[in-house]
């Protein structure tokens, strides 16, 4: 009410500046306008309306606010009232600017994540986390964009400059301001994210200053648009309300950001006497787009583009000494900061985070910001469940799996094609990761069936070649793990067509990949270890309900008899039977089922590790395995060390065994061994001796100890070769000692 009664206000004023001449000239024109869904004014009324704010008045309520601005500019216009006509339309843009400014906040400020209806309305200042973006100034040729393995502690080179959403239309190093930036990013890079960061710092006015509007069009709803005008582009961006011609004068005050731009689909091939310079002209939408693109409409203005990799080809052509800038991920301190936004309370975030970051791989992936969003997902949904993460059952296969889940549904509009397109994807992981390759020439592409445009970029990056080099684009997996993710899923997938490849085409053996990770090729751990992870029953159903692909459970007895084997022959005849590598924890951690790891384990009694560095990932596997092992007799660790397990996350006190909680067990700060100790307390435990040499140990190591000698029914032999316990710590020890249930024969 108050906007329009300013409105009127400024109207009616204007009004006043006529002669008594010009104003009864000016009614009698309005008895000859038409305004498509306003009423004309009856004569009778216009007769009343002797004084201007009353006219204002009557205009008002017959074609409302916008409509009476309009109609009074024309008419004082054709009456040559220029001054009056300015001045009004001026004030119009004022009030157009303060609405737009509203409504770009009221749109990009708020958003709904995916999942959950208890999250529907977050705000972008309270989730967005810093990205890593580099900006590469081109000048007509483009280098590589996108091949960035996980991206965010790459390498920038000397040609790459580290910008924020703040300064990606700053000068540059030259002192060259950038008119046109090319922002690059793979599907879940957080380009999206940005540009509503990009939007709502300037409706808000505390960044992006020098533009007077910044027009976003989301291309995937432009897509449906067959024509249009630059003016009616515009008008999309605000539909409630007309946009004045004197908005689009001042062109260096305006910022266009295109926003997903491959969802176009153009080709941007046209020629240049096709293109449109008049702003109300109404053309092709690709010619429209074109025309903003090579600068024919609005030369001055600046152009933000969001892509996938795959549209900087046809960029290219079309664009001339752009700067190209490419979301990285989240560096190492951003994705602390995402956890924190995310919890919104310290605690779990701390929590949360320290199980993230105890898994190297997953830690990894997290640089995905849609990968760090699905970890803490999950993470809250077990955080719901219990108070600790120590026994949390979501594996790195599972929380991948959700990530493929997602890219599924970003190309659902050609789900069966995805689901024909993943095995030759995977295939082309697997020869990658056998011949140690991270990217790919278009003829390795074309050569396993992977030159479907709609489908590679959900993927894989692409780097444009530069212009005059003969060979094709060169192409990669957004990460690292993620093809190590997909060459691990060539191995088990069904698939019912004939591989592509040629005779040269990698064989699904299962047995020599276990074989050479055994013999020399330690870096096929993490693909050895997502082959768990989805030959696991969990993994096997939700790849057939939610993906929609079949994996083939048949490799288990392979899997199975490769780690009994390896394990029985590095024992002589005569010997115990033990497990002397660490990676068979975690095999069976990614696995996660009580069968199959006691399948594995049994007939093996004792675990022999030595000079491991054990991270709180190392011992959430081992206590895994020991908690479905009942034949365990002997735990020997040497030198090896624990990493502290954070105090504030709580662990259950009444322990795995679901004994009485120890007398003194809370007084006692947490200790590097409590994992450790709690799992050897499980439940049909027959352990008998426990060897614990320079590991580090301590007062509290002594206080778990302590617990661990009064519970545990059978544990008959302790050493403790170190020296570092004290006379404190042996007190505790004494203590545990002394219980009547100690059943310890030998303390060395």
């Amino acid at each position: 009410m108050a906007e329009e009664e300013h409105a009127f206000g400024v109207l009616s004023q204007a009004l006043q500046g006529l002669t008594l001449q010009d104003f009864q000239e000016f009614k009698t024109k309005l008895l000859e306008v038409q305004v498509a869904g306003g009423w004309n004014i009856p004569k009778d009324l216009l007769e009343k309306a002797t004084q201007p704010c009353t006219l204002a008045s009557c205009m008002g309520k017959s074609y409302g606010e916008d409509g009476a601005m309009d109609v009074a500019i024309g008419l004082l216009e054709e009456m040559n009232q220029r001054d009056l006509a300015e001045e009004l339309l001026g004030e119009k843009v004022k009030e157009y600017q303060q609405k737009y400014r509203e409504h770009v906040a009221q749109k990009f400020l708020w958003y709904r994540e995916v999942t959950s209806c208890l999250r529907e309305n977050l705000s972008i200042s309270s989730r967005y986390t810093t990205l890593a973006i580099a900006r590469r100034k081109h000048g007509g040729e483009h280098k590589a964009v996108g091949t960035s393995q996980g991206g965010a502690n790459s390498s920038n080179g000397p040609a790459t400059t580290v910008v924020t959403t703040q300064t990606l239309f700053k000068p540059n190093e030259d002192g060259q301001t950038p008119q046109v930036v090319v922002l690059v990013g793979a599907p879940g890079m957080g380009k999206t994210m940005t540009v509503r960061k990009v939007m709502v710092e300037w409706a808000e006015g505390t960044r992006h200053t020098q533009f007077d509007y910044i027009f976003c069009m989301d291309c995937k709803d432009l897509a449906s648009t067959k024509e249009a005008s630059t003016v009616e582009l515009v008008s999309k961006c605000y539909p409630h309300n007309r946009t004045p011609g004197k908005v689009l004068d001042d062109q260096k005050k305006i910022l266009f950001i295109f926003d997903g731009f491959e969802a176009l689909g153009f080709s941007l091939i046209q020629p240049k006497d096709e293109l449109s310079s008049n702003l109300r002209e109404v053309k092709p939408l690709e010619t429209i787009v074109l025309s903003l693109l090579k600068r024919a409409i609005l030369p001055e203005s600046s152009l933000l583009i969001t892509t996938r990799p795959t549209a900087l080809q046809s960029l290219g052509r079309c664009l001339e000494g752009e700067c190209h800038a490419e979301i990285l991920g989240f560096p190492a301190a951003s994705r602390q900061e995402f956890f924190h936004r995310y919890f919104e309370n310290n605690n779990k975030a701390d929590v949360a985070f320290r199980f993230a970051r105890s898994n190297e791989v997953l830690y990894s992936l997290c640089a995905i910001p849609i990968v760090s969003w699905m970890v803490c997902t999950l993470l809250e949904q077990e955080l719901s469940k219990q108070k600790s993460l120590v026994e949390c059952s979501k594996t790195t296969t599972q929380v991948t799996m959700s990530y493929l889940s997602w890219l599924m549904k970003t190309g659902r509009d050609n789900l069966q094609d995805l689901q024909r397109f993943l095995p030759k994807l995977c295939s082309l992981a697997a020869d990658g990761i056998w011949k140690h390759k991270v990217q790919f020439e278009e003829d390795e592409i074309k050569e396993h069936g992977l030159d479907q445009p709609d489908l590679l970029p959900l993927f894989l990056n692409e780097k444009v070649s530069r212009k005059g080099v003969d060979r094709g684009n060169v192409y990669s997996f957004t990460h690292l793990h993620l093809q190590e993710f997909f060459a691990a899923m060539f191995y088990v997938l069904e698939d019912n067509e004939e591989m592509v490849g040629g005779s040269g085409a990698l064989q699904k053996d299962i047995s020599v990949l276990l074989e050479n990770y055994s013999k020399s090729r330690k870096d096929l751990n993490s693909m050895v270890r997502f082959l768990f992870g989805l030959e696991s029953q969990k993994s096997i159903e939700y790849a057939d309900e939610v993906i929609g692909c079949r994996i083939s459970p048949q490799a288990r007895g392979d899997m199975l008899r490769w780690l009994q084997g390896r394990h029985v022959g590095t024992s002589h005849p005569g010997q115990v039977l033990k497990v002397s590598e660490l990676d068979t924890f975690h095999f069976l951690l990614e696995m996660n089922e009580k069968s199959f790891t006691q399948s594995v384990l049994g007939g093996l009694t004792d675990i022999d590790l030595q000079n491991s560095k054990l991270s709180l990932c190392d011992q959430m596997a081992l206590s895994f395995c020991i908690r479905q092992w009942d034949e365990l007799r002997c735990v020997t660790l040497r030198g090896c060390s624990f990493e502290l397990q954070d105090p504030r996350e709580e662990v259950p006190r009444s322990g795995a065994s679901g004994a009485s909680e120890h007398p003194y067990a809370h007084k006692e700060p947490h200790a590097p061994i409590q994992l450790l100790c709690r799992a050897l307390r499980h439940p049909g435990s027959h352990l008998r001796v426990l060897r614990l040499q320079w590991c580090q140990l301590d007062e509290s190591c002594c206080a778990e100890l302590g617990v661990l000698l009064a519970q545990h029914p059978s544990l008959a032999q302790l050493e403790l070769g170190d020296g570092a316990l004290g006379d404190a710590g042996v007190r505790l020890l004494c203590e545990g000692l002394q219980q009547p249930s100690c059943c310890l024969r030998v303390l060395r």
